[in-house]
């Protein structure tokens, strides 16, 4: 167990290596869906094959006095029948009296699919669902319950997280590469079914989009999307924040659709320690926050990272300032 009292940019725990932390505010409290970085010297690629998590740990804080409670196992690779590795990073929702884990692994032909997990607390532990939810495919699923009660999942990653694999809606091994003048590829969109377990649509490719309405290109890797979707609201607009893979930074776009297109605005958080980075915002009482990771706990290890959260400042017109997750 862990009993510290949360500080800015330090790791929210440290008995266990943490990332991808989706933060939400259930039943008053804050509650972070990360996954489980596991202690391992494997190998290290662009695969991705060094992220070998097996199970969830939820961690929850009544605020950010108080102490992180890690909630242990939530749900574990061998209670997923459909699964055969890598659970990498999830999200929770709460609809219908009940909350959801949705999560990503690779099913038993080495396809990334997601799947879905119920619960009646927040904390766990969660049940999965026997198979992954029809037609979904990538990595890194996050889940936007609106105000009028509709529920909007978000996922894609490139490389291993093989979104590029599927441009043409169906598993190509070897696709052509994108040329660096054509578009980026976007994150994908759904609509879940009133019972959280279906899409009730195709997905389809969300648009991100310059000042001047133009597309986003394959080769502008500062501002492209890679990983890591998050939808939160502000003032009535979506704000889309993602990853950019390669220069590693936090990024942000803005819509008034859920399902875009987002206008490019700017960066969230500049480069963390290790390879990855991958978060959530939230708002908690009346104050919002990052939650993001990186790898300083493990001196740098890729593939043992660590959670942690920063307060996050709107100014006056929606822009969001740009944070230092290594402050002075």
């Amino acid at each position: 167990m862990n009993s510290k009292i949360p500080v800015p940019h330090q790791p929210l725990v440290s008995h266990i290596y943490t990332a991808d932390p989706s933060a939400h505010v259930f039943e008053g409290k804050i509650y972070i869906y990360p996954s489980h970085d596991l202690e391992h010297d494997g190998p290290d690629n662009d695969n991705g094959d060094q992220y070998a998590m097996e199970d969830y740990h939820i961690l929850s804080l009544d605020n950010f006095s108080s102490p992180v409670v890690d909630h242990g196992e939530a749900l574990h690779l061998r209670d997923i029948p459909w699964a055969s590795k890598q659970l990498w990073a999830p999200d929770a929702a709460f609809k219908n009296g009940i909350y959801y884990l949705f999560f990503p692994a690779r099913d038993h032909d080495g396809i990334f699919r997601i799947g879905v997990a119920t619960s009646k607390s927040p904390a766990g532990p969660f049940k999965a669902e026997p198979d992954y939810i029809p037609g979904s495919y990538s990595i890194d699923p996050a889940v936007l319950v609106d105000e009028d009660d509709k529920a909007y999942i978000y996922f894609g990653g490139l490389w291993g997280g093989q979104l590029e694999k599927w441009q043409t809606g169906t598993f190509e091994p070897n696709p052509p590469e994108l040329k660096p003048d054509q578009p980026a590829l976007g994150p994908r969109v759904a609509l879940l079914s009133e019972d959280m377990l279906t899409f009730q649509q195709e997905p389809q490719e969300i648009s991100i989009l310059d000042e001047e309405g133009q597309p986003i290109l394959a080769g502008d890797e500062d501002r492209r999307y890679f990983e890591g979707p998050w939808v939160h609201k502000y003032n009535g607009l979506y704000y889309l924040s993602y990853s950019t893979g390669s220069t590693h930074k936090l990024v942000y776009a803005v819509s008034d659709n859920p399902l875009g297109p987002f206008t490019f605005k700017g960066t969230i958080l500049t480069p963390v320690i290790g390879w990855t980075t991958h978060h959530s915002i939230v708002q908690f009482e009346d104050k919002w926050y990052l939650f993001y990771h990186d790898s300083s706990l493990s001196g740098g290890v890729n593939h043992k990272r660590s959670v942690k959260y920063a307060e996050l400042t709107y100014n006056a017109d929606g822009t969001i300032q740009t944070i230092d997750p290594y402050p002075s």
